[in-house]
């Protein structure tokens, strides 16, 4: 049965944390908006649109606390601000550098930029990017855990692949909640899929009960402030987000690897927290082994595709010059070239197949 089909049976599972883990260093958390009891911060994908958008039709007007949002958009143009300050009662805007969080607006993070927080001001960054993404939700969430603990809300929503698992998974260690679509009720169920395998969520609800959800956590009288630190791990990543990539930060947590970061060549380094398994390279792109995975896969698809390429354009002139042969009478010459040709057009077949997917193990 596939993992999101039994939602509810995995976040019952998941609650169980391990009890035996050393220590981390304690770090000081920086001053937040002393007159918010909550922050939510919402990470959405293929299918987000729309459910965002259900969300903010129907949250209240008075909602108390600010949204930050990331859709994964990429660099292309974006009107999602507009879009869910016409469906529902609250302001939304892009995010800007250097402004501050206000009570009751949805901040989205800007195409092509990273949305990171440093206590109640937004900062954008056009830094690496991660799990192929930019914006990506896991910057925001660590960002968000790191310093409103407690009174962070975190939200997975519909999407393709698993960024969010991390950085929901460090909301929660922070004392945050942590809260994930029913993947059965999602467009894509991959990413709260991956959420309920990695983290143990407190909430897995429908979309049409998040918006009421939300409602009751961020009115709840229990939400106080607290005195609790990141911790070492959590600490370096965001320091390597904010910009400050000195191998130290990547030392402390994570080991060398054998593998290649897809996105500069450089070596990838192995997270030393395998839940889930995660890799950063040198200069801060980070991934899962299942967007390393699929990346890996459509770099060997397109070096696959770019020789049958180089191929054909080598059997092309192979053909040519037997053509030129034969015309000019030396067809001994002419039936060589287009033999040679005859043998490179199946070993193109044979690439293309692969490149397709369409040959199986005894093939290959």
């Amino acid at each position: 049965m596939p993992v999101y089909a039994r939602p509810r049976m995995l976040c019952n599972r998941r609650k169980k944390l391990s009890a035996g883990r050393r220590a981390a260093p304690q770090f000081t958390r920086m001053r937040v908006m002393q007159d918010q009891n909550a922050l939510v911060a919402i990470g959405a994908s293929a299918g987000g649109v729309s459910a965002l958008l259900e969300i903010a039709a129907a949250l209240p007007g008075d909602f108390p606390a600010p949204i930050c949002v990331v859709q994964h958009i990429g660099g292309h143009s974006s009107v999602l601000p507009e879009l869910l300050q016409r469906r529902g009662p609250l302001p939304a805007v892009h995010a800007a550098d250097g402004d501050r969080l206000a009570p009751g607006r949805f901040h989205v993070a800007p195409p092509d930029h990273h949305l990171l927080l440093r206590g109640d001001v937004m900062h954008l960054t056009r830094g690496p990017k991660q799990n192929f993404a930019r914006p990506a939700i896991d910057p925001l969430f660590r960002t968000v855990a790191l310093d409103w603990g407690a009174r962070a809300i975190g939200v997975v929503l519909t999407g393709q692949l698993d960024d969010g698992t991390a950085g929901l998974k460090a909301i929660k260690e922070q004392g945050g909640t942590a809260i994930v679509q029913d993947p059965t009720t999602a467009v894509e169920p991959d990413m709260p899929a991956s959420a309920l395998a990695h983290v143990s969520v407190d909430h897995c609800v429908q979309l049409d009960e998040i918006a009421p959800l939300l409602r009751r956590l961020v009115g709840a009288a229990s939400r106080t402030v607290t005195a609790a630190a990141g911790d070492g791990t959590l600490v370096h990543e965001v320091a390597i987000e904010r910009g400050d990539i000195s191998i130290e930060h990547l030392a402390a947590i994570a080991r060398p690897s054998s593998l290649t970061c897809p996105d500069c060549d450089g070596s990838l380094w192995e997270m030393n927290d395998k839940q889930p398994l995660r890799y950063r390279c040198h200069v801060g792109h980070a991934y899962t082994a299942s967007s390393l995975r699929h990346g890996q896969k459509e770099t060997a698809e397109n070096s696959l595709w770019s020789t049958v390429r180089a191929l054909r354009e080598r059997e092309m002139l192979l053909r040519r010059v037997a053509a030129v042969a034969r015309e000019t009478g030396d067809p001994a010459q002419a039936s060589a070239g287009e033999a040679q040709a005859d043998r490179l057009r199946m070993q193109i077949e044979q690439l293309a197949a692969m490149a397709r997917g369409e040959m199986n193990a005894e093939q290959a």
